[in-house]
Formats: structure tokens, sequence, C-alpha cells
């Protein structure tokens, strides 16, 4: 078991090994500093107070978030939110292993966003929960730490910035943890230092081996769910199928975005930040659901090229059911520049290539990231990006993964899924965002809700 006192001492140790005294300056995405007022009844927060969270949504990556969090320096876990009784049950038990305490337990996201005493959330819901629940939680007044991908659709990345630039006090980062990585920002240091030389495609992949989700059956609800809230602003679906809940929900377009949103995220928002790209010009998605017959809505092999006008281009690969690794990778990403290439593993690590693809150097790290995990694969790394919110809450530090840079990230894959859907390429506008002169495409830009459960900004 780590313990609190471990976790802390084998990440500051790592800090030192790795020259992170020193840190590495990076502009592109950086939060600007500036002195915001908190809102009556608000607590400021001073450089030495401990940051009092609750984590939502707790059952898998939530479950490992909150023990994550509960080993950090000046943070308590102070409550815990999930409408599954079993898994808020099992999460408060992991806390106390960690801390000695157990969090107070809330079922209802509505319920525990008016306790006054939470400093901040980490929102680790199904990707239909993730923008409304980062909307409710900023005009709740709380800072929010809000797991990849933004949103369910491209629409509620708008209504996400729109309710953040109303609420500047509020420090909202965005769980594309590479951001902090750091091998991975010295990686991108060196792409922009001109390592490579002019740098202008990059590719990235996913691959894995998952097995096939069958033919769900229709059964009672569980006791312990509240299927109603888990479904909150998604339109109902009344049967409950016995291979939804907790994890195959990413598969159904109704709660999920598939792996282009599950991982392709991750690899997408590094490409951007190498190349200084933000939108698009043109996207276009080749693939299918291929390797079973059964109920997953999504693709399952996905071939995705995205085009930055004259600035240069990117791909993403995913595989989720066939695990052969790129230049000896599962999961990367490659930057091809004039004199050579860089690439970045799926953990903490990256080599230079010369022109021939000989090996220049290689940077490794002490901090390893655990292929295969998908709970907890980068338990110590994430401190670094949970550390980088922290210090943007208590004193100003720019953000490493600012909302904007990643809803742009969100939903250039997001433009991915859509390409595929619609069997075509889409067109972009690279200033804002918004898809050019596509009836078809436009259909997939926002989603309906449940009455009462739409998303609000006041």
């Amino acid at each position: 078991m780590t313990t609190r006192r471990d976790f802390i001492k084998n990440t500051a140790l790592a800090s030192v090994a790795l020259g992170l005294g020193q840190g590495v300056s990076l502009e592109a995405g950086d939060r600007k500093k500036k002195k915001v007022e908190a809102p009556a009844g608000k607590r400021v927060i001073g450089a030495n107070d401990v940051i009092r969270l609750a984590v939502i949504g707790v059952n898998s990556r939530g479950k490992a978030l909150a023990k994550n969090f509960s080993k950090m320096p000046l943070c308590e876990v102070t409550h815990l939110c999930d409408c599954d009784s079993n898994a808020l049950a099992a999460c408060q038990e992991e806390v106390q292993i960690i801390t000695g305490k157990s969090p107070v337990g809330v079922k209802d996201i509505r319920k525990l966003l008016e306790i006054p005493e939470i400093d901040g959330v980490v929102i680790a819901m199904p990707d239909h929960w993730h923008a409304p629940a980062a909307i409710m939680a900023i005009e709740a007044g709380k800072h929010v730490y809000l797991e990849k991908p933004t949103s369910h659709n491209p629409a509620e990345n708008y209504m996400l910035l729109n309710v953040a630039a109303k609420h500047p006090e509020i420090v909202v980062t965005v769980g594309n943890q590479r951001r902090s990585w750091p091998r991975v920002r010295e990686a991108i240091q060196e792409i922009h230092d001109g390592a490579i030389g002019a740098v202008h495609y990059a590719k990235s992949w996913y691959a894995t081996d998952r097995p096939s989700i069958g033919r769900g059956k229709v059964v009672p609800v569980p006791s312990n769910l509240d299927w109603d809230l888990w479904q909150g602003p998604a339109p109902r679906v009344h049967d409950f199928k016995d291979n939804i809940v907790h994890y195959n929900w990413h598969w159904f377009w109704n709660w999920g975005t598939g792996e282009a949103l599950n991982n392709g995220t991750h690899f997408v928002d590094v490409i951007r930040w190498g190349l200084g790209v933000d939108y698009p010009t043109q996207v276009n998605s080749v693939g299918g659901r291929w390797r079973y017959d059964d109920d997953w809505e999504a693709f399952d092999t996905q071939m995705v090229t995205f085009q930055f006008g004259d600035k240069g281009a990117g791909s993403w690969e995913g595989r989720s059911c066939n695990a052969v690794p790129v230049e000896g990778y599962s999961t990367g990403i490659q930057f091809f520049g004039e004199n050579g290439s860089i690439i970045i593993s799926g953990g903490n690590e990256y080599k230079v290539l010369d022109g021939k693809g000989k090996v220049l150097r290689t940077a490794v790290s002490e901090i390893k990231f655990q292929d295969g995990d998908l709970q907890n694969p980068s338990e110590q790394l994430d401190a670094f990006h949970f550390q980088n919110w922290f210090d943007a809450i208590r004193q100003g530090t720019p953000l490493n993964s600012t909302l904007e840079e990643a809803c742009k990230s969100t939903q250039l894959v997001q433009f991915s899924n859509i390409a595929m859907r619609v069997g075509h390429s889409i067109q972009i506008n690279p200033t804002n965002g918004f898809i050019i002169g596509d009836p078809e495409a436009q259909k997939y830009w926002g989603r309906d809700y449940e009455p009462g459960w739409e998303p609000k900004i006041f």
C-alpha cells in the first residue's frame, strides 16, 4: 500500500531526479496571472491552506483520483459523490485507509454543490456528465478539475468556456496530464527550440485489445444504483442492460464518445501542443466496428487525419481490439521535423532520432506509466498535474492545461467522430472551430437533453 507520506516522498525525489527544481517554461497553453477577487462568502485560499476537495464519480478512474488526491500535501478529500452506493462505500474505505478519515458520501451532485466548505471538485463522471457537471460546479463557486474529455459534443465546449469566462475567480483545469509530465514537457520544449528542425507533421496512436461487450440483457436496475441520476442530462433509456454500467458506456453514443475521446484526446492534445496549432481546416476519419458483433456502437478501428491549413497536419490511429505496437510502443506520438523526429511514448519518456531513424539520445524517467491499467496508470506522474492546479488556485501560477486549450483538443476528436458518422471529410473554420456548410455534420454539433436537465448558464 502506498501511503500519503510515501507518495509525497517519491514525488519529491522524482522532481529532483528530473531537474524540476528549475522547471520548464512553456508559454503555449499557460494561464496568465491575474488578480481576481473572491465572491462574497467564498473562502480565500492562502499559500499554506488545505484545499478541501470533493470527488464526483468514484467507481473507476474517479476512485483512483480520490486516492491520489488524498496523498497530496495540503489537500483533504472531504466528500465523495456517486449515485452508486457500492462505489461510494468502496471509495470511502480506500480513502480512509490512506488518510485515516472517511469522506462524507453524497449521492446527488446537486446536493453536494450546496455544501459551502468544499473548495473544489474533481469530476470523473461518464462523458455525458462532464460539461453539465462542470458548469454546475463553476456556478456554485467551486474550483474544478475536469477529467477529459471536456464535453460530450462541440456545443458544450462553448457553454463551458462561456460560463468560465463569467467566473474568472474559479480555476478550471482538465485532466490532460501529459501537459505536466516532466519528460513530455521537455520533449515539447525541444521541438519548439528546433531540435529536429521545422516540424509540420505528427502522428499518434493507441493500441489495445478490448474484449467483446456482448449483447446486453434487460435486467432490473441494481438496488445500489440510481439509474435516473446516473443518466442525468442524457435522454432517457428506460431499459437497463447488464453490459453498460460501469465501463462499457464509453461505447454507446447516448453517454460515451468512443475510443477517440476516451484515449485519443490525450495524444491529439500533445500533437496540437507540439505543432503550435489550434483548430483544423479539415478532418477526415475512416474505420469501423469490425472485431466483434455486439452492442458496441462506436468504432474499434479508426484512422483520423487533421489538416491545419498550411501550418501542418496530424493523425491519430485508434485500435481498440488490436494491440500491435507502433515504434515499439502501444501508445505514443511522433513528431517529424526537417532534421529528424522525436517519439514521445505513452509514458514519461522520449527519444530523438536523426533523419535516417537512428536514435541519437533517449530521455527516460524514474516514474513509470503502467500500460493496461485502466484506472490509475500514472499515479505519481499525475501528482505534477494536481500540484499545478493547486498552485494556480493558491497563487495564480499559469495552468499547464487550461480549459480553452483542452476544449480545442476535445473538439478535434469530436470532429473525427462526426466525420466518421457522416462518412465524409468535414471542413472547419480555423478561427472559431465551427463546421462549415455541412448540414449533415451539423446534426452532431449538439445534443438533446432530458427535460429538466439542460445545462443552465446564469
